[in-house]
C-alpha cells in the first residue's frame, strides 16, 4: 500500500494489529454485480467517531480487531478519536482518552491497545482516511478484494482536509461515549423466519429459536460462525445459488448457521432458514468467540409454535 503519491499529510503503520482496515458506509447497489455492502460491521461506532470529529459519516476510519494498530502521524498533526470496543490509546507512550478527540503531533504515534470489552474499534481521523476510492467507497471487501489491502507494516495512507469545525461541544462529546458497555453476556438476535424455512422440519424450527449456540473462532467479516446444535433439514438436495441479503442466516450441510455480515456473498445455494434484521448486526459485530447466542423471532411464525 506505499506509494511514493500518497500525500505528505497521513500516516504511517507502525503495527497493523491481527486484522485492520479501512472501512467506510459500504458500496450499496452493486449486489447484482457480485460485490458486497461491505463497509464497518459496527456502524453506530463507525458513524460516532465521524460525528466527534465534525467529519462526513461516510468518511472512512480503520476498522480494527481484538489487538488494535499503531500509526506514526506524517506530515501535520492530526486529530484523532476511537469508538467501538473500549481500549487503552497512547500518543507517543502517554495515555490518552478513549471516545475523545485527541490531538496527535506530527511524527508522534497513535497507539490503538488491545479491546478490553468486544472484538473491533474505530479509529477515525479528522478528514478520514484518503484512500482511493472503488465503486464509490474507500471500504475493504475482503471477499472481493476492492478497497485497500488490509494494513501491513510499513503501509502509508492519506488524511482528507481537516474539517474547520467540529460537530459536537466537549461536554456533548464526552456524553455521548461515557455510558458504553460491554457487550452483553448473550447475544439476542432477533430474526424473520424464511425464505426457506421449508427446508427445515419443525424440530430445526424450534431449535433455532430455542437452541444454545456460541460464536465460533471461525467468524469474520464475511459471517459470523455459530456452534450449537444442528438444524435438520425435510428436503435433500440443494438449491440453485440466489441472492443473499446482509443477515441472511444460511445453514450449510452440516446444519450449524451462520449469519451473513458486511462481507458476505451476495448469492448462495445452501438453504436460509431466516434473517436477522440489519440494525442487530452491531451487536454482532462485538461478540467475541465463545459468546453465547440466542435467536428470538422477530415476528410469529407458525410453524415454529406447533
Amino acid at each position: 500500500m506505499t506509494d511514493e503519491s500518497v500525500s505528505a499529510d497521513g500516516f504511517e503503520t507502525e503495527r497493523a494489529g491481527a486484522l485492520t482496515t479501512v472501512q467506510d458506509l459500504g458500496r450499496a447497489g452493486y449486489a447484482h454485480l457480485g460485490v458486497p455492502r461491505s463497509g464497518a460491521l459496527d456502524l453506530a461506532a463507525h458513524r460516532l467517531a465521524n460525528r466527534l470529529l465534525g467529519n462526513e459519516e461516510s468518511a472512512a476510519t480503520l476498522e480494527t480487531t481484538l489487538t488494535g494498530c499503531a500509526v506514526r502521524v506524517l506530515g501535520r498533526a492530526a486529530t484523532a478519536v476511537v469508538t467501538g470496543a473500549p481500549c487503552p490509546v497512547t500518543v507517543d507512550g502517554r495515555p490518552a482518552a478513549w471516545g475523545q478527540p485527541v490531538p496527535v503531533p506530527a511524527g508522534a504515534v497513535l497507539e490503538v491497545g488491545p479491546a478490553a470489552h468486544g472484538v473491533r474499534s474505530y479509529v477515525g481521523f479528522a478528514g478520514g482516511v484518503a484512500a482511493e476510492p472503488e465503486l464509490g467507497s474507500r471500504a475493504t471487501d475482503l471477499l472481493s478484494g476492492l478497497g485497500p489491502a488490509p494494513l501491513r507494516e510499513g503501509d502509508r495512507l492519506a488524511l482528507g482536509a481537516d474539517p474547520a469545525v467540529r460537530a459536537l461541544p466537549a461536554a456533548g462529546r464526552c456524553s455521548d461515549v461515557a455510558h458504553w458497555e460491554a457487550p452483553p453476556r448473550e447475544l439476542v438476535l432477533p430474526v424473520v423466519v424464511g425464505p426457506r424455512d421449508d427446508w427445515f422440519t419443525g424440530e430445526a424450527l424450534r431449535t433455532l429459536v430455542t437452541g444454545a449456540y456460541r460464536v465460533s473462532a471461525a467468524s469474520n467479516r464475511i459471517g459470523l460462525r455459530l456452534e450449537g446444535p444442528a438444524l435438520t433439514r425435510a428436503r435433500e438436495g440443494e438449491l440453485a445459488s440466489e441472492g443473499m441479503p446482509l443477515g441472511a442466516v444460511q445453514v450449510p450441510p452440516e446444519g450449524r448457521p451462520v449469519v451473513f455480515l458486511a462481507d458476505h456473498p451476495t448469492t448462495g445455494g445452501y438453504p436460509v432458514i431466516g434473517v436477522v434484521p440489519a440494525p442487530a448486526l452491531s451487536a454482532a459485530a462485538q461478540a467475541p468467540p465463545g459468546t453465547p447466542v440466542r435467536f428470538t423471532p422477530a415476528r410469529a411464525d407458525r410453524r415454529a409454535e406447533r
